[in-house]
Protein backbone atom coordinates (compact mmCIF):
# COMPACT_ATOMS: atom_id res chain seq x y z
CA UNK A 1 0.00 0.00 0.00
CA UNK A 2 1.28 4.23 -0.56
CA UNK A 3 0.91 5.37 2.80
CA UNK A 4 3.35 7.72 4.68
CA UNK A 5 4.05 9.76 7.78
CA UNK A 6 2.46 12.54 6.68
CA UNK A 7 -0.78 10.67 5.16
CA UNK A 8 -3.52 12.02 7.15
CA UNK A 9 -2.29 14.65 9.26
CA UNK A 10 -3.97 16.83 7.53
CA UNK A 11 -8.08 15.26 7.68
CA UNK A 12 -8.14 15.59 11.08
CA UNK A 13 -7.82 19.45 11.75
CA UNK A 14 -8.22 18.74 15.54
CA UNK A 15 -4.76 17.13 15.27
CA UNK A 16 -2.41 20.09 14.79
CA UNK A 17 1.53 19.39 14.65
CA UNK A 18 3.37 21.91 16.51
CA UNK A 19 5.18 18.79 17.91
CA UNK A 20 6.95 18.63 14.36
CA UNK A 21 8.36 22.16 14.79
CA UNK A 22 12.23 23.03 15.35
CA UNK A 23 12.50 24.16 19.05
CA UNK A 24 9.81 20.82 20.30
CA UNK A 25 12.12 18.76 18.53
CA UNK A 26 15.26 20.21 20.11
CA UNK A 27 13.45 20.33 23.50
CA UNK A 28 13.19 16.33 22.98
CA UNK A 29 16.56 15.18 22.33
CA UNK A 30 17.42 17.13 25.59
CA UNK A 31 14.93 15.63 27.84
CA UNK A 32 13.56 12.92 27.27
CA UNK A 33 10.61 12.86 29.44
CA UNK A 34 8.89 15.97 27.44
CA UNK A 35 8.82 13.97 24.33
CA UNK A 36 5.76 13.82 22.37
CA UNK A 37 3.38 11.01 22.02
CA UNK A 38 2.60 9.98 18.73
CA UNK A 39 -0.04 11.66 16.55
CA UNK A 40 -0.27 8.61 13.64
CA UNK A 41 0.14 5.42 13.88
CA UNK A 42 -0.15 3.43 10.58
CA UNK A 43 -1.23 -0.68 11.48
CA UNK A 44 -0.70 -3.67 8.69
CA UNK A 45 -3.48 -5.88 9.69
CA UNK A 46 -2.38 -8.14 7.22
CA UNK A 47 0.74 -8.50 4.40
CA UNK A 48 -2.42 -10.91 2.68
CA UNK A 49 -3.17 -9.20 -0.56
CA UNK A 50 -4.84 -9.77 -4.03
CA UNK A 51 -2.32 -7.29 -6.17
CA UNK A 52 1.02 -7.72 -7.66
CA UNK A 53 2.07 -4.46 -7.01
CA UNK A 54 5.90 -4.20 -8.49
CA UNK A 55 6.79 -1.71 -5.73
CA UNK A 56 4.75 -2.69 -2.46
CA UNK A 57 6.31 -2.41 0.87
CA UNK A 58 5.22 -5.04 2.25
CA UNK A 59 6.05 -7.79 -0.67
CA UNK A 60 2.32 -8.91 0.10
CA UNK A 61 1.05 -11.78 -1.58
CA UNK A 62 -2.17 -13.87 -1.98
CA UNK A 63 -1.27 -16.43 0.85
CA UNK A 64 -1.88 -16.65 4.23
CA UNK A 65 1.52 -15.50 6.53
CA UNK A 66 2.22 -16.92 9.74
CA UNK A 67 1.98 -15.33 13.20
CA UNK A 68 -0.22 -12.28 12.09
CA UNK A 69 -2.13 -10.62 15.33
CA UNK A 70 -5.62 -12.68 15.97
CA UNK A 71 -8.62 -10.36 16.81
CA UNK A 72 -8.20 -10.82 20.41
CA UNK A 73 -4.35 -9.27 20.35
CA UNK A 74 -5.62 -6.39 18.14
CA UNK A 75 -8.21 -5.40 20.87
CA UNK A 76 -5.59 -6.05 23.62
CA UNK A 77 -3.07 -3.89 21.64
CA UNK A 78 -5.50 -0.96 20.93
CA UNK A 79 -6.55 -1.06 24.71
CA UNK A 80 -2.46 -0.55 25.12
CA UNK A 81 -2.23 2.51 22.74
CA UNK A 82 -5.54 4.46 24.07
CA UNK A 83 -4.11 3.85 28.00
CA UNK A 84 -1.11 5.71 26.56
CA UNK A 85 -1.95 7.96 23.94
CA UNK A 86 -4.94 8.55 21.58
CA UNK A 87 -3.48 8.83 18.01
CA UNK A 88 -5.15 8.37 14.37
CA UNK A 89 -4.91 4.86 13.59
CA UNK A 90 -4.47 3.93 9.98
CA UNK A 91 -5.28 0.51 9.17
CA UNK A 92 -3.48 -0.77 5.97
CA UNK A 93 -1.73 -4.13 4.88
CA UNK A 94 -1.09 -5.87 2.09
CA UNK A 95 -5.06 -5.37 1.91
CA UNK A 96 -6.97 -5.24 5.36
CA UNK A 97 -9.74 -5.61 3.58
CA UNK A 98 -8.72 -9.56 3.62
CA UNK A 99 -9.43 -9.79 7.12
CA UNK A 100 -12.97 -10.94 7.72
CA UNK A 101 -12.81 -8.97 11.01
CA UNK A 102 -11.67 -5.75 9.50
CA UNK A 103 -14.82 -4.25 11.07
CA UNK A 104 -14.87 -5.65 14.29
CA UNK A 105 -11.56 -4.13 14.53
CA UNK A 106 -12.75 -0.41 13.06
CA UNK A 107 -15.46 -0.83 15.43
CA UNK A 108 -13.86 -1.94 17.97
CA UNK A 109 -11.33 0.90 17.69
CA UNK A 110 -14.32 3.72 17.10
CA UNK A 111 -15.50 2.89 20.35
CA UNK A 112 -12.37 3.43 21.96
CA UNK A 113 -12.72 6.90 20.47
CA UNK A 114 -9.22 6.35 18.16
CA UNK A 115 -9.94 8.34 14.51
CA UNK A 116 -9.65 5.46 11.94
CA UNK A 117 -8.73 5.91 8.52
CA UNK A 118 -8.38 2.81 5.62
CA UNK A 119 -5.56 2.51 3.37
CA UNK A 120 -6.78 -0.10 0.82
CA UNK A 121 -6.15 -0.77 -3.21
CA UNK A 122 -9.91 -0.29 -3.62
CA UNK A 123 -10.27 -3.47 -5.46
CA UNK A 124 -12.12 -5.09 -3.07
CA UNK A 125 -14.73 -2.35 -2.17
CA UNK A 126 -18.36 -2.45 -3.51
CA UNK A 127 -21.48 -1.48 -2.69
CA UNK A 128 -22.13 -3.25 0.44
CA UNK A 129 -18.83 -2.59 1.75
CA UNK A 130 -18.94 0.69 1.01
CA UNK A 131 -21.78 1.13 3.13
CA UNK A 132 -19.81 -1.16 5.53
CA UNK A 133 -17.00 1.66 5.80
CA UNK A 134 -19.51 4.64 6.49
CA UNK A 135 -21.02 2.77 9.38
CA UNK A 136 -17.74 1.52 10.93
CA UNK A 137 -15.80 4.56 12.10
CA UNK A 138 -13.61 5.31 9.71
CA UNK A 139 -13.20 8.83 8.77
CA UNK A 140 -11.59 8.78 5.20
CA UNK A 141 -9.81 6.00 3.18
CA UNK A 142 -7.09 6.20 0.78
CA UNK A 143 -7.27 4.50 -2.39
CA UNK A 144 -4.20 3.85 -4.92
CA UNK A 145 -4.09 4.75 -8.26
CA UNK A 146 -0.54 4.83 -9.96
CA UNK A 147 -1.49 6.02 -13.90
CA UNK A 148 -4.11 7.96 -15.50
CA UNK A 149 -5.50 5.08 -17.47
CA UNK A 150 -5.92 1.48 -17.31
CA UNK A 151 -3.44 0.07 -19.14
CA UNK A 152 -0.34 2.39 -16.73
CA UNK A 153 -2.07 1.57 -13.72
CA UNK A 154 -2.73 -1.98 -14.50
CA UNK A 155 0.48 -2.52 -15.45
CA UNK A 156 2.19 -1.02 -12.31
CA UNK A 157 -0.73 -3.09 -9.89
CA UNK A 158 -0.33 -6.36 -11.77
CA UNK A 159 -3.89 -7.03 -12.27
CA UNK A 160 -5.72 -6.35 -15.19
CA UNK A 161 -9.07 -4.29 -14.60
CA UNK A 162 -7.92 -2.91 -10.90
CA UNK A 163 -8.01 0.11 -12.43
CA UNK A 164 -11.26 0.17 -13.30
CA UNK A 165 -12.39 -0.97 -10.03
CA UNK A 166 -10.76 1.74 -8.47
CA UNK A 167 -12.55 3.73 -10.13
CA UNK A 168 -15.90 2.28 -9.11
CA UNK A 169 -14.38 1.87 -5.47
CA UNK A 170 -14.24 5.95 -5.52
CA UNK A 171 -18.03 6.59 -7.03
CA UNK A 172 -19.32 3.63 -4.56
CA UNK A 173 -17.59 5.33 -1.28
CA UNK A 174 -18.66 8.88 -2.65
CA UNK A 175 -21.96 7.89 -2.80
CA UNK A 176 -22.00 6.99 0.60
CA UNK A 177 -20.72 9.65 2.13
CA UNK A 178 -16.86 8.22 2.96
CA UNK A 179 -14.11 11.11 2.14
CA UNK A 180 -11.58 9.07 0.20
CA UNK A 181 -7.77 10.22 -1.58
CA UNK A 182 -6.15 8.90 -3.97
CA UNK A 183 -2.39 8.31 -3.32
CA UNK A 184 -0.10 7.98 -6.55
CA UNK A 185 3.01 6.25 -6.34
CA UNK A 186 5.84 8.56 -9.18
CA UNK A 187 8.11 6.65 -10.89
CA UNK A 188 9.89 6.84 -14.49
CA UNK A 189 6.93 4.86 -16.00
CA UNK A 190 4.48 7.70 -14.71
CA UNK A 191 6.11 10.90 -14.12
CA UNK A 192 4.65 12.18 -17.20
CA UNK A 193 1.15 11.55 -15.97
CA UNK A 194 0.64 13.32 -12.90
CA UNK A 195 -1.15 16.67 -14.50
CA UNK A 196 -3.98 13.35 -16.00
CA UNK A 197 -3.77 12.51 -12.70
CA UNK A 198 -4.85 15.39 -10.98
CA UNK A 199 -7.54 15.89 -13.52
CA UNK A 200 -9.10 12.26 -12.51
CA UNK A 201 -8.45 12.87 -8.71
CA UNK A 202 -10.55 15.88 -9.74
CA UNK A 203 -13.14 14.38 -11.79
CA UNK A 204 -13.86 11.61 -9.39
CA UNK A 205 -13.96 13.99 -6.17
CA UNK A 206 -11.22 13.14 -4.48
CA UNK A 207 -10.61 15.15 -1.45
CA UNK A 208 -6.63 15.11 -2.05
CA UNK A 209 -4.01 13.73 -4.00
CA UNK A 210 -0.88 12.57 -2.46
CA UNK A 211 2.01 12.14 -4.50
CA UNK A 212 4.80 9.71 -3.20
CA UNK A 213 8.23 9.21 -4.38
CA UNK A 214 9.15 6.09 -4.25
CA UNK A 215 11.13 4.24 -1.32
CA UNK A 216 13.53 1.41 -2.18
CA UNK A 217 11.98 -0.98 0.14
CA UNK A 218 10.57 -4.47 -0.15
CA UNK A 219 9.60 -4.83 -3.72
CA UNK A 220 10.64 -1.20 -4.56
CA UNK A 221 14.17 -3.00 -4.19
CA UNK A 222 14.22 -4.54 -7.30
CA UNK A 223 13.05 -1.54 -9.59
CA UNK A 224 15.02 1.20 -7.81
CA UNK A 225 17.20 1.26 -10.31
CA UNK A 226 15.15 1.24 -13.20
CA UNK A 227 12.03 3.19 -11.70
CA UNK A 228 13.46 5.50 -9.55
CA UNK A 229 13.30 9.17 -10.39
CA UNK A 230 17.40 10.65 -10.67
CA UNK A 231 17.84 13.00 -7.90
CA UNK A 232 17.57 16.03 -10.90
CA UNK A 233 13.86 15.20 -12.23
CA UNK A 234 13.28 14.35 -8.30
CA UNK A 235 14.07 17.90 -7.43
CA UNK A 236 12.10 19.47 -10.89
CA UNK A 237 8.96 17.28 -9.91
CA UNK A 238 9.20 18.81 -6.14
CA UNK A 239 9.49 22.31 -7.56
CA UNK A 240 6.94 21.62 -10.21
CA UNK A 241 4.56 19.95 -7.44
CA UNK A 242 4.69 23.47 -5.20
CA UNK A 243 3.40 25.35 -8.38
CA UNK A 244 0.88 23.01 -9.08
CA UNK A 245 -0.36 23.30 -6.12
CA UNK A 246 -1.26 26.95 -5.68
CA UNK A 247 -3.96 26.04 -8.65
CA UNK A 248 -6.67 23.55 -7.41
CA UNK A 249 -8.69 23.67 -4.37
CA UNK A 250 -8.51 20.09 -3.34
CA UNK A 251 -6.04 18.51 -0.84
CA UNK A 252 -2.55 18.12 -2.45
CA UNK A 253 0.63 17.23 -1.24
CA UNK A 254 4.42 15.36 -1.50
CA UNK A 255 5.08 12.47 0.88
CA UNK A 256 7.46 10.46 1.28
CA UNK A 257 9.76 13.35 -0.33
CA UNK A 258 11.15 15.62 2.51
CA UNK A 259 13.63 17.95 0.39
CA UNK A 260 9.84 19.44 -0.77
CA UNK A 261 9.87 21.23 2.69
CA UNK A 262 13.33 22.84 2.14
CA UNK A 263 12.33 23.07 -1.52
CA UNK A 264 8.79 25.30 -0.90
CA UNK A 265 10.80 27.46 1.76
CA UNK A 266 13.29 28.17 -1.21
CA UNK A 267 10.62 29.56 -3.45
CA UNK A 268 8.68 31.60 -0.90
CA UNK A 269 11.51 33.36 -0.06
CA UNK A 270 12.15 33.55 -4.14
CA UNK A 271 8.28 35.28 -3.71
CA UNK A 272 9.22 37.30 -1.03
CA UNK A 273 7.30 35.60 1.60
CA UNK A 274 7.56 33.12 4.34
CA UNK A 275 5.68 29.71 4.52
CA UNK A 276 2.76 30.13 7.07
CA UNK A 277 -0.03 28.12 8.45
CA UNK A 278 -2.60 30.63 6.75
CA UNK A 279 -1.56 30.37 3.31
CA UNK A 280 0.31 27.23 3.32
CA UNK A 281 -1.25 25.23 6.14
CA UNK A 282 0.01 22.00 7.82
CA UNK A 283 3.00 21.83 5.15
CA UNK A 284 4.28 24.64 7.51
CA UNK A 285 4.02 23.20 10.51
CA UNK A 286 5.04 19.75 9.95
CA UNK A 287 8.49 17.99 9.17
CA UNK A 288 9.43 16.33 5.75
CA UNK A 289 10.60 12.94 7.53
CA UNK A 290 8.12 12.08 10.62
CA UNK A 291 9.41 8.44 11.15
CA UNK A 292 9.85 7.36 14.89
CA UNK A 293 9.32 10.98 15.98
CA UNK A 294 5.42 11.86 15.17
CA UNK A 295 4.45 8.31 13.98
CA UNK A 296 5.23 5.12 13.38
CA UNK A 297 3.82 1.57 12.14
CA UNK A 298 2.89 -1.66 13.80
CA UNK A 299 3.55 -4.82 11.46
CA UNK A 300 1.28 -7.49 10.85
CA UNK A 301 3.39 -9.45 13.57
CA UNK A 302 3.39 -6.53 16.25
CA UNK A 303 6.87 -5.07 15.47
CA UNK A 304 6.92 -1.46 15.51
CA UNK A 305 8.90 0.43 13.29
CA UNK A 306 9.74 4.09 12.71
CA UNK A 307 7.44 3.86 9.42
CA UNK A 308 6.36 1.11 6.97
CA UNK A 309 9.52 1.81 4.57
CA UNK A 310 12.50 1.79 7.27
CA UNK A 311 12.03 -2.21 8.04
CA UNK A 312 14.17 -1.46 11.63
CA UNK A 313 12.54 -2.94 14.59
CA UNK A 314 11.71 -0.91 17.99
CA UNK A 315 10.06 -3.77 20.03
CA UNK A 316 7.04 -6.24 19.84
CA UNK A 317 3.41 -5.17 21.38
CA UNK A 318 3.14 -8.50 22.14
CA UNK A 319 6.04 -8.59 24.30
CA UNK A 320 6.00 -5.24 25.73
CA UNK A 321 3.92 -2.25 26.06
CA UNK A 322 3.42 0.31 23.14
CA UNK A 323 4.74 3.19 25.91
CA UNK A 324 7.44 1.44 26.52
CA UNK A 325 8.85 0.95 23.24
CA UNK A 326 8.03 4.62 22.41
CA UNK A 327 9.70 5.96 24.84
CA UNK A 328 12.64 4.03 25.38
CA UNK A 329 13.66 2.67 22.31
CA UNK A 330 17.18 3.65 20.75
CA UNK A 331 15.95 3.83 17.06
CA UNK A 332 13.26 6.03 18.15
CA UNK A 333 15.60 8.16 20.39
CA UNK A 334 18.06 8.23 17.87
CA UNK A 335 15.62 9.58 14.79
CA UNK A 336 14.57 12.59 17.36
CA UNK A 337 18.17 13.60 17.41
CA UNK A 338 18.41 15.63 14.71
CA UNK A 339 22.32 16.45 15.90
CA UNK A 340 22.71 12.67 15.22
CA UNK A 341 22.47 13.27 11.41
CA UNK A 342 25.58 12.78 9.09
CA UNK A 343 26.76 14.19 6.01
CA UNK A 344 25.08 17.14 4.87
CA UNK A 345 22.21 16.39 6.33
CA UNK A 346 23.35 17.04 9.77
CA UNK A 347 24.99 20.25 8.55
CA UNK A 348 22.01 21.73 6.69
CA UNK A 349 20.30 24.72 7.57
CA UNK A 350 16.94 22.81 6.63
CA UNK A 351 17.39 20.17 8.61
CA UNK A 352 14.55 21.02 11.18
CA UNK A 353 12.19 20.89 8.20
CA UNK A 354 13.04 18.65 6.38
CA UNK A 355 15.41 15.84 8.15
CA UNK A 356 15.83 13.95 4.81
CA UNK A 357 14.42 10.48 4.24
CA UNK A 358 15.53 7.97 6.78
CA UNK A 359 14.21 5.04 4.66
CA UNK A 360 16.27 5.85 1.39
CA UNK A 361 19.45 6.53 3.88
CA UNK A 362 19.64 3.29 4.77
CA UNK A 363 18.95 1.67 1.79
CA UNK A 364 21.34 3.62 0.47
CA UNK A 365 24.06 3.24 3.26
CA UNK A 366 22.97 0.80 5.70
CA UNK A 367 22.99 3.80 8.19
CA UNK A 368 19.44 5.33 8.77
CA UNK A 369 20.96 8.43 10.17
CA UNK A 370 23.58 9.30 6.76
CA UNK A 371 22.34 11.62 4.58
CA UNK A 372 19.53 11.79 2.11
CA UNK A 373 20.89 10.30 -0.97
CA UNK A 374 18.23 11.71 -3.69
CA UNK A 375 18.81 15.97 -2.43
CA UNK A 376 21.11 17.94 -4.75
CA UNK A 377 21.04 20.60 -2.40
CA UNK A 378 24.63 22.08 -0.82
CA UNK A 379 24.27 23.34 2.87
CA UNK A 380 25.88 26.98 3.31
CA UNK A 381 28.04 25.50 5.83
CA UNK A 382 29.65 22.94 3.10
CA UNK A 383 29.78 25.41 0.79
CA UNK A 384 32.02 27.48 3.45
CA UNK A 385 33.87 24.30 4.64
CA UNK A 386 34.81 24.03 0.88
CA UNK A 387 35.75 27.25 0.07
CA UNK A 388 37.96 26.97 3.57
Amino acid sequence: MNYSENDFTEYFSEISLPVIIKSRYIKTSKNMKDQNKPRLIFWELTKRCNLNCIHCRAEAENILFENELSTEQIFSIIDDIVSYTNPILVLTGGEPLYREDIFEISGYASDKNIRLALATNGTLIDKDTAKKISESGIQRVSISIDGSSAQSHDSFRGIPGSYDKVLQAASYLYDSGVEFQFNTTITRRNVNEIEDIIKLAEKMHSKALHIFMLVPVGCGVEIAETEMLPADKYEEVLSWLYDRMKQTSMEFKATCAPPYYRIIRQKAKLEGRKINFETDGMTAITRGCLAGTGVCFISHTGDVQPCGYLPLSAGNVIKNSFKEIWEKSELFNNLRDLSKLKGKCGICEYKTYCAGCRARAYYQTGDYMEEEPYCLHVPARQKTLNIE
